[in-house]
């Protein structure tokens, strides 16, 4: 993943879409583990991340909502013992955008610097 991928992004100056399912599915599949879940009227994209345990869950979920606070841009989160689903969607525009795609991307990346 390239640097130019990560760099930081004004989100508030972006026109935003819904990208279509095919869209949506196309870029998840370079993504790893995401899925397109949801109903045509409330889609989202979800992954689930496990680890070893709480602590690492925490530490997750942390270093994510830094992410989030940088893309003005918060997922929904759901936190276990030892694990966090991780859905996006972006609601003004009712679907799945750009925003949300490249909100997994800086995700994963967190994670491949772990």
């Amino acid at each position: 993943m390239s640097n130019m991928t990560l760099q930081q992004k004004d989100w508030s100056q972006q026109k935003r879409s819904a990208l279509s399912p095919e869209q949506t599915r196309e870029q998840l599949a370079a993504l790893g583990g995401w899925e397109l879940v949801g109903t045509n009227a409330s889609p989202a994209i979800r992954k689930t991340y496990r680890f070893g345990n709480f602590y690492e869950t925490m530490a997750f979920v942390n270093a994510l909502a830094l992410i989030a606070h940088q893309q003005d841009h918060h997922p929904d989160l759901e936190v276990g013992y030892n694990r966090c689903q991780v859905s996006l969607n972006t609601h003004d525009v009712g679907g799945i955008s750009d925003t949300d795609i490249d909100c997994a991307r800086r995700i994963e990346a967190l994670l491949k610097l772990a």
